[in-house]
C-alpha cells in the first residue's frame, strides 16, 4: 500500500460524508437551489485564488526542479479552471465582479485556506503537498461517481464533467505521485504530520459543502 493509499483509507469516513452531503446529492438530482450553487461558486473562487498562491509558495520552497515544476503545473491548471468558471458558470448565473467583491469570505473558506497557509509556514514541501491533495482527489472521486448518471440540470452536469475530464485526471495523478515521492523521502515523524495535514484538509472539504449549503455567515447563532 502506498502512502497516499494509506492516508486516503484513513480519511474514508470523512470523504463518504462529503459524497453523501445534501449539496452533492441535490446537485446530482438537479434540485440544488441556484442561490446555493451561486454562493458556492463565489466562495470557491476565493478558495482557488489562495490555492493557486499556495502552489506558488510551495514552488518557491522547492529545491528539486521536478518538484518545483509539479507545483507550477498545478498553477497553470488552476488558472485554466478559473477562466473556465468565469466563462461558463459566472456568465450563466450573471455573477458580476461587484457581487464577488461585495460577498464576504465565509468562515469555512477562511478556515480552510488558513489551515493550508499554516502548512506553508512549516516550510515543509511534503506537508504542503499532503494538505493540497484532498481538494484534487476528492473532487475526482465525486466526479467519477456522478458522471455515470449525471444531473438533469445542464449547469450542474457541466460542473460534474469538469472533474471527470482527462486533463483533471492527469492533474490528480501528478499530485498523488508527488505526495508519494515526498513521503518516501520523509522521516516517520514527517509522514505523521503529512497524514495530519491531509486529514484536516479532508475535514475542511466537508465543511466547505456545509458552508455552501447553509450560505454560512459570520456571527453568533441565537
Amino acid at each position: 500500500m502506498t502512502f497516499t493509499e494509506e492516508i486516503r483509507k484513513s480519511a474514508d469516513i470523512i470523504w463518504q460524508e462529503s459524497k453523501d452531503h445534501p449539496f452533492i446529492l441535490e446537485l446530482k438530482a438537479g434540485t440544488l437551489p441556484p442561490e446555493i450553487f451561486r454562493f458556492y461558486l463565489i466562495q470557491d473562487r476565493y478558495y482557488l485564488e489562495q490555492f493557486s498562491k499556495i502552489h506558488l509558495k510551495a514552488a518557491e520552497l522547492a529545491i528539486d526542479k521536478e518538484v518545483r515544476s509539479c507545483f507550477l503545473d498545478g498553477v497553470k491548471s488552476l488558472e485554466a479552471a478559473e477562466i473556465s468558471v468565469r466563462k461558463t458558470f459566472f456568465k450563466k448565473l450573471k455573477v458580476s465582479k461587484e457581487e464577488i467583491s461585495q460577498t464576504p469570505i465565509a468562515p469555512a473558506a477562511y478556515h480552510y485556506t488558513s489551515h493550508m497557509y499554516r502548512e506553508v509556514e512549516s516550510k515543509s514541501i511534503a506537508r504542503i503537498a499532503a494538505a493540497l491533495l484532498p481538494c484534487y482527489w476528492l473532487y475526482q472521486e465525486i466526479g467519477e461517481e456522478l458522471i455515470a448518471n449525471g444531473s438533469p440540470d445542464p449547469l450542474y452536469q457541466r460542473w460534474i464533467e469538469t472533474y471527470d475530464s482527462e486533463s483533471y485526471q492527469n492533474a490528480v495523478r501528478r499530485q498523488i505521485q508527488l505526495t508519494d515521492q515526498l513521503a518516501h523521502q520523509a522521516s516517520f515523524d514527517e509522514q505523521l504530520l503529512m497524514k495530519q495535514a491531509f486529514i484536516v484538509s479532508s475535514y475542511e472539504e466537508l465543511n466547505f459543502w456545509e458552508m455552501a449549503y447553509t450560505k454560512q455567515k459570520w456571527g453568533l447563532k441565537r
